[in-house]
């Protein structure tokens, strides 16, 4: 099957499209963009990958659902478009990295810069119908994001997986903590945050991680 996807994604990824889920999920897809209003905009459902070779992962932060309101969802985890407010939790995210790293909170929620140096902001599920939020959970996404994970796992040495709330704690049972650093605490949306999100500092971890194996640390 002829994805569009960063090249060196596509050949790592080719033998997930070729799979009979992978097709089916792709009708499903193809049809609800037809008849619905989804997001993230059709050309945006592999943003984080395009965004972030294979290669070139350090860290791997991930999400559940895209955002679901209008002009909103980009593609990456956590990350809003230039000029959309800033969503409760990439505002927690931001305070704890203020908090950790001292760093001034930016007016934009857009993380591509942050795609840029290598950090993987995966959601579980790649696309969503508009103000319908899990509406495309079980289709499908989450057996592609689980083998994005694997491949990540198996294959690569020293990333950085941050798993925030039970749902990407999850999601990251089978990342080889022998190979990698896995990083867990509560979810940073307003509901949990305060249960163990704050004062994780992972942010500052993960830059220590990385120095220690060799890797540009992520400029936050």
């Amino acid at each position: 099957m002829e994805v569009e996807i960063e090249h060196s994604w596509k050949e790592k990824l080719q033998s997930e499209f070729e799979k009979p889920y992978f097709k089916t999920l792709t009708n499903f897809i193809k049809e609800e963009y037809r008849t619905q209003q989804i997001f993230p905009p059709a050309n945006l459902i592999f943003n984080a990958f395009n965004k972030c070779p294979f290669h070139e992962v350090k860290v791997v932060i991930i999400g559940q659902d895209p955002y679901h309101n209008i002009d909103q969802a980009n593609g990456l985890s956590f990350s809003v478009n230039d000029g959309v407010r800033i969503p409760p939790s990439l505002l927690n995210i931001y305070k704890e990295i203020k908090q950790d790293l001292g760093k001034t909170i930016p007016n934009s929620g857009n993380l591509e810069r942050w795609s840029h140096q290598g950090v993987l902001l995966l959601n579980a599920t790649l696309t969503v119908r508009a103000h319908n939020a899990a509406s495309h959970q079980r289709k499908g996404w989450e057996q592609f994001t689980d083998a994005v994970i694997d491949i990540l796992s198996m294959e690569c040495n020293n990333i950085v997986f941050i798993l925030w709330g039970n749902y990407a704690q999850q999601k990251g049972k089978s990342i080889d903590a022998n190979r990698h650093l896995v990083l867990k605490s509560a979810h940073p949306s307003p509901l949990s945050a305060h249960r163990g999100f704050f004062g994780s500092k992972h942010f500052s971890i993960t830059n220590e991680y990385l120095i220690e194996h060799g890797k540009q640390p992520i400029n936050w």
